[in-house]
């Protein structure tokens, strides 16, 4: 075997430990031995949640694959209900939702083409997890966003979330055992084996006494929805669930839903860091609360700065942040925003300490009031996408903290018809700009926008989709991190001495 393959073997085994399940496709499409290529993966899983209980809620999902050169002419997806659940859940610790077995429930998504949307829905509260697998042309860059409509009861408004790829950790900043909040955490596992998960809670003072969490079974192509305060019996108003599979892997996202303040999904946090970057702060946000952890021993102090439209400015009263080791900490940074876009920047102020950290996100006064989450989250890197987009509605925003930068942003074709159109954007450095994204001439349906970085500094995203509701500003928020559709094959020269070995 010649270096070459061994150089593609190593790419893609570290390919699919990033995605959770990757391959390559198109080898032929690398370039010459000494030069770099970048080639698209060949098989994408993602998993979406068990969208809601409430018999009221209103869902619909959007599949959407950005087009990829060299990605061949083959290939298919599909998003399928996971099987069908036992009877006997008693055997998981800390299950709180009682749920015998049920039929796989629609929809069924299958897209036909990489670039146009395809759209699906359910009503009502007995919705199952989906599982979805996408190959060759349908692979890289693949999205699907779940979006659920509650008119009434706890988590009253709009619930968004990316479905994600399976993996083996996950940091959740931001959720709560607090009396007004019932807050879940789903796991999902799409595989033909059992995974056992730890369920780790971090609070003010520290780990809380959880016992309930450890050696949670998670049975073959099903989903389980942990109740947190199941698994302690300490009533914390800001905690970090963290969330560690022993075997196996799973999906994981917080449900995070509020009895007066409407409720969203807490996606994961990205890993650890020293420096952390929560964009898209509604302009008109009333409330901003920022929750952080540090896995560390050692304490983290962190420079808070606000990336505004006119450049990075300092939140007056909240200039840093003390985050002990192993402990919790939330501030309230109020309307920080003050009518304007922005985006949260946290860097240490001396020695970097590894971080997470989310933004907690609250719109409308009184009684019409509703939450989102922001969580820290990765660069847009080399293209990132979201779909469930409409001409209002939809609020695209990018932040440029460290550097210029310049991007281009597609609008796809809409799901029931019109063509995609590009436009591009600079982001001056250390500012948040709410971009007026393009639209799709001739649109119908909803569309997805891509962005692709063309040049300069790191660049971050947000989308934030809003639907009001009897008076009510229902909203959910979703950032922008690279889609990890194309992997950089290092290079590579044959070395045919080793055959003389």
């Amino acid at each position: 075997m010649n270096r070459t393959t061994l150089s593609l073997l190593a790419g893609t085994a570290a390919l699919a430990a990033v995605t959770g399940f990757a391959t390559l496709s198109s080898p032929q499409a690398a370039t010459t031995a000494g030069t770099a290529a970048e080639l698209p993966v060949e098989r994408t899983s993602l998993l979406c949640p068990e969208p809601s209980t409430s018999e009221v809620a209103e869902t619909s999902y959007t599949s959407f694959t950005p087009v990829t050169k060299n990605t061949g002419n083959d290939g298919k997806a599909e998003l399928k209900a996971a099987a069908e659940e036992s009877d006997d859940l008693s055997k998981n610790k800390g299950k709180s939702k009682s749920k015998g077995k049920k039929k796989p429930v629609k929809p069924v998504l299958t897209p036909k083409e990489p670039g146009t949307p395809v759209t699906g829905d359910t009503s009502g509260g007995d919705a199952p997890a989906l599982v979805g697998t996408a190959e060759g042309k349908f692979a890289p860059g693949w999205t699907v966003q779940e979006t659920t409509e509650v008119a009434a009861g706890a988590g009253r408004g709009l619930q968004g979330v990316n479905c994600s790829a399976p993996d083996t950790e996950f940091w959740f900043p931001g959720a709560s055992t607090a009396a007004d909040r019932t807050d879940y955490v789903h796991l999902t596992n799409p595989d033909d084996s059992a995974a056992v998960v730890d369920i780790e809670l971090y609070g003010k003072d520290g780990a809380l006494d959880s016992s309930l969490g450890e050696g949670i079974t998670v049975a073959p192509h099903s989903s389980d929805p942990i109740l947190l305060s199941t698994l302690t019996e300490e009533k914390q108003e800001d905690l970090t669930v963290h969330v560690n599979v022993r075997s196996g892997r799973v999906g994981a996202a917080v449900q995070a839903l509020d009895d007066k303040l409407g409720g969203d999904w807490l996606a994961a946090s990205t890993d650890p860091s020293g420096s952390l970057v929560l964009p898209g702060i509604p302009k008109d946000a009333t409330a901003v609360r920022l929750i952080a952890y540090t896995p560390s021993d050692s304490d983290a102090d962190l420079k808070v700065r606000l990336a505004s439209p006119s450049g990075l400015i300092t939140p007056a009263g909240n200039e840093t942040l003390h985050v002990k080791g192993g402990m919790t900490t939330a501030v309230d940074l109020g309307d920080v925003t003050r009518g304007e876009a922005g985006s949260l920047v946290l860097t240490p102020t001396d020695a970097s300490v590894p971080v997470v950290a989310a933004l907690r996100v609250v719109r409308g006064k009184g009684a019409d009031q509703e939450t989102a989450f922001i969580p820290a989250t990765r660069p847009v890197g080399t293209r990132a996408t979201v779909a469930d987009n409409s001409a209002k509605g939809s609020t695209l925003s990018l932040t440029a903290p460290t550097g210029t930068a310049t991007v281009k942003v597609t609008a796809s074709a809409g799901s029931e018809g019109g063509e995609a159109v590009s436009k591009t954007f600079t982001i001056k450095a250390g500012t948040t700009q709410n971009v007026e994204a393009p639209t799709p001439a001739g649109l119908k349906g909803t569309f997805a926008l891509t962005v692709e970085h063309v040049s300069g500094g790191p660049v971050y995203g947000a989308r934030t989709l809003a639907a009001t509701e009897d008076g009510v500003p229902g909203f959910t928020i979703q950032t922008l991190p690279d889609d990890r559709g194309l992997v950089a094959v290092p290079e590579a020269d044959e070395d045919l001495s080793v055959l003389q070995k």
